[in-house]
């Protein structure tokens, strides 16, 4: 009787035992989820800063399941070597180079979401333009030949009834700062110019203001189309496996990205702190420069319909802008 007593305590306590190291561990797998590492690569510049949230949550531990390495890059080859190299999972880009770069790797880079709009602009001295058909026989000094800057121009003016060729005179330069210094040298000068380039260039001479931009020509056009297109000027890719293999941090990802951005967008002066913090561009520059930077988060159908309805017109007017041929649905990444 003693035995069976003994046996029957210990049975209990055996019980016990396993529910206890149960909901030990289960809880511990709750407050410990098993963790991804993300690597991210960006520009310095409006890529970077949509997501300087991010980043800034990131170091303070606050990402969940996610565990984020950000690489901030001085130019956009370091970014695409890495990105074929493996070496980064996600990188913001120019939204032609994920074209070129879907089409190079034979569909192991998807895109993820648009992150920048257009964030070109015509600027002067004067007072000289007021809309596009204003641009007419003038001369415009710009950067950005053969490249996005160039073809969206090139749209919008044609659209508007001017000839890029015949009806204007583009003087391409190779560096923003030859832009601001022809345009600092010519009375009336006219230039084309990116954010937040204009920004600094604004804050070293006040005369310098914006007459158009070119965003909202472009939404113009596209206006009562039944799939109207964007200009957009970068997006965020990722690569195939990390995607596929990955789902639920990339979902965790883009939901995290999307609040970076709207912090960004809503909180000017505190996101100007954090963007400078990084040396992604100057605190005071980034105050200013933010609310037009066109920093947004489209994934799904409209990121599809808008970026598909640019690259588009870049190949129209050049294939090789976009890889040697438009991007098929596999492209778009989807959740």
């Amino acid at each position: 009787m003693k035995i069976k007593r003994l046996s029957a305590v210990v049975m209990i306590a055996v019980i016990a035992l396993a529910s206890v190291l149960g909901q030990a561990v289960g809880e511990k797998n709750f407050l410990e989820p098993e963790q991804t590492d993300v690597k991210v690569i960006a520009l310095k510049g409006p890529t970077g800063m949509g997501l300087s949230k991010l980043m800034s949550e990131s170091d303070q531990g606050n990402t969940g399941s996610n565990k984020y390495e950000f690489t901030l890059a001085g130019a956009i080859d370091e970014v695409t070597a890495r990105l074929l190299k493996g070496e980064v999972d996600l990188a913001a880009v120019p939204a032609n180079l994920a074209s070129v770069l879907y089409n190079k790797t034979q569909g192991k880079i998807e895109v993820v979401a648009i992150n920048t709009l257009g964030v070109i602009y015509i600027v002067e001295k004067g007072n000289a333009v007021h809309s596009v058909a204003d641009l007419k026989g003038k001369t415009i000094f710009a950067s950005g030949k053969g490249a996005t800057p160039e073809y969206g121009l090139n749209y919008i003016l044609s659209a508007n009834g001017i000839d890029p060729i015949k009806d204007i005179d583009i003087q391409f330069k190779s560096e923003h700062a030859e832009c601001v210094a022809a345009l600092a040298a010519s009375p009336s000068g006219i230039a084309m110019l990116p954010e937040p380039f204009v920004t600094t260039s604004q804050m070293k001479n006040p005369d310098i203001h914006v007459v158009l931009d070119l965003t909202e020509e472009w939404d113009k056009l596209q206006k009562g189309t039944d799939s109207p297109s964007a200009m957009i000027t970068g997006v965020i890719v990722g690569t195939r496996d990390f995607l596929e293999n990955n789902p639920e941090a990339v979902s965790l990802f883009l939901d995290q990205y999307r609040e970076s951005v709207e912090y960004v967008n809503e909180n000017v002066s505190e996101a100007a702190k954090i963007i400078g913090g990084y040396g992604i561009v100057p605190q005071a520059v980034a105050e200013k420069a933010i609310v037009n930077c066109n920093i947004v988060f489209i994934e799904g159908n409209m990121m599809k319909s808008q970026l598909g309805g640019y690259l588009a017109e870049l190949f129209r007017q050049n294939p090789a802008a976009v890889g040697g041929k438009l991007p098929d649905d596999g492209f778009y990444y989807s959740r």
